[in-house]
């Protein structure tokens, strides 16, 4: 029998639950809707407020959105200039309250960086080239068509005429994002008193593209982390590596720390920061555009899986389910693990079994908890946090975070169980296993180091950016 899907949203958490629906049921109709005309090739668009700013792919998001597609989506995103970057040896890591991570020649996760336009663009493309059953359209959704007890489709304005303002579907996919009117639309049909929770740190993001240093293609990803255990606003630096041979510049400020969107004022924030790292490195790089701000950062957990009253044929995916401080580049991983959990499920049965609605959200719900415990108990630390209080749990959880942290700058066994669960490649029980407390209650095996452990050859580009620095070249 034929079925038909409603997706809404075309960001990655939309596009990948419909790869899932594609994968899966290769029969199936699948409309997908998006406020926004898309773009025709790796650009920002409006619908996506974090696009201008850092995104990191990390390895569980990786290898879920990977089985959701015929053809190889890495190799796709390789091609077309993203990165890939070992946890574990590719990147240079500060922490102010720890000193640098040090590096290992052994294997770590990794994770793929690139702009967020390119990343949407060549999953897309992908998409497309997999079903020839996919239709986009430009809408926005209205409401839900339904009961309580089954969703039967959507209402929508602004769309082509093909569509009209009613879409009947045997499921209903919401993965529209952060701004998601999901609780209202479930509140118009029966199902009310959805449990929520928002911690906001008030996080602000300023970001400016820069043109890679020539000879400086191979320096590591490098960050300046923000420090949450020193009562004063966090405030943090990245020097990102992407497509077209350039590098994303992205700072970052809680709540009365927030950088300036001007070009002086983001120089200068940056060289504020503990270490001068990040500020050398773009004192010789040239930049392409001008500082870039959004403050669409706080964390919002609704609880829909705990809901007594669950609609069948309806799901939420992605920021719609969940949204973290993109601090912590967990947002597209989640979603696509929540699109896997999607797939896994209609393998097993059809989308008219009772029962798969709720099991896909409990699935979900534990991709969403991994990533919750991690945000949470960094960004409750901070002053003048809004949102609900920091609970005991929260509390206990940033304690034992700090001496994880203090622990993985000199101790592989810590760093590699702190590695496995941000990049969601294991459940935050990692955290506790054996090994991982054992290094954490004995600390760093190796004394703090205040410099970053910086190769010959990358201390030699350094020096070079520096040098070239002090030529007269114009504003940077």
């Amino acid at each position: 029998m034929s079925q038909k899907a409603v997706v809404i949203g075309a960001g990655i958490a939309g596009l990948l639950a419909a790869a899932a629906m594609s994968r899966a049921v290769p029969e199936a109709e699948i409309v997908l809707l998006d406020r926004d005309v898309l773009p025709s090739g790796p650009a920002n668009r409006r619908g996506v407020p974090q696009g201008q700013h850092a995104h990191l792919l990390m390895a569980g998001g990786s290898m879920a959105m990977e089985s959701l597609f015929r053809e190889d989506v890495r190799k796709r995103l390789f091609e077309a200039g993203a990165h890939e970057i070992s946890l574990a040896n590719g990147m240079l890591a500060y922490s102010p309250d720890a000193g640098w991570f040090r590096r290992y020649r052994r294997n770590g996760s990794r994770m793929i960086t690139c702009t967020r336009g390119l990343l949407d663009w060549v999953v897309r493309e992908t998409l497309l080239q997999q079903t020839t059953r996919l239709s986009i359209h430009q809408a926005v959704v209205e409401g839900l068509l339904g009961d309580a007890q089954r969703v039967r489709g959507v209402r929508i304005s602004g769309a082509d005429a093909t569509l009209g303002s009613e879409v009947e579907a045997d499921l209903v996919i919401d993965a529209s994002g952060r701004g998601s009117r999901n609780i209202e639309w479930l509140t118009a049909i029966g199902v009310s008193a959805v449990q929520q929770r928002k911690i906001d740190s008030g996080l602000t993001n300023a970001t400016r593209i820069y043109r890679t240093p020539p000879g400086a293609e191979s320096f590591p990803l490098t960050m300046i982390q923000a420090n949450p255990y020193s009562g004063r606003p966090g405030r943090s630096a990245m020097v990102l590596p992407i497509e077209g041979n350039r590098w994303m510049v992205s700072a970052g400020g809680t709540r009365g720390g927030e950088p300036p969107n001007d070009t002086q004022g983001f120089l200068d924030y940056i060289a504020g920061l503990p270490h001068p790292l990040v500020s050398q490195l773009i004192s010789g790089a040239e930049p392409l555009t001008d500082v870039a701000v959004s403050r669409s950062t706080s964390n919002v957990r609704r609880y829909f899986e705990k809901s007594p009253v669950w609609p069948e044929r309806f799901l939420v995916l992605g920021d719609a389910l969940a949204t973290f401080n993109p601090a912590y580049g967990q947002g597209m991983s989640v979603a696509a693990l929540g699109a896997h959990d999607l797939f896994r499920e209609l393998v097993r049965s059809d989308v008219s079994t009772p029962g798969l609605s709720r099991r896909v959200l409990l699935s979900a719900a534990r991709h969403v908890d991994t990533a919750w415990s991690t945000a949470v108990a960094m960004d409750v630390l901070y002053p003048d946090v809004r949102g609900e209080k920091a609970t005991i749990a929260d509390r206990l959880a940033a304690g034992y975070a700090r001496r994880l942290t203090r622990a993985a700058t000199g101790s592989f066994n810590a760093a590699t169980a702190l590695w496995d669960v941000t990049s969601l490649k294991a459940p935050a029980s990692r955290l506790l296993s054996p090994a991982a407390l054992f290094a954490t209650l004995n600390g760093p095996l190796l004394p703090r180091t205040n410099e970053p452990p910086l190769q010959p050859s990358e201390r030699q580009i350094l020096q070079r950016i520096m040098r070239g620095s002090e030529e007269p070249h114009g504003s940077r």
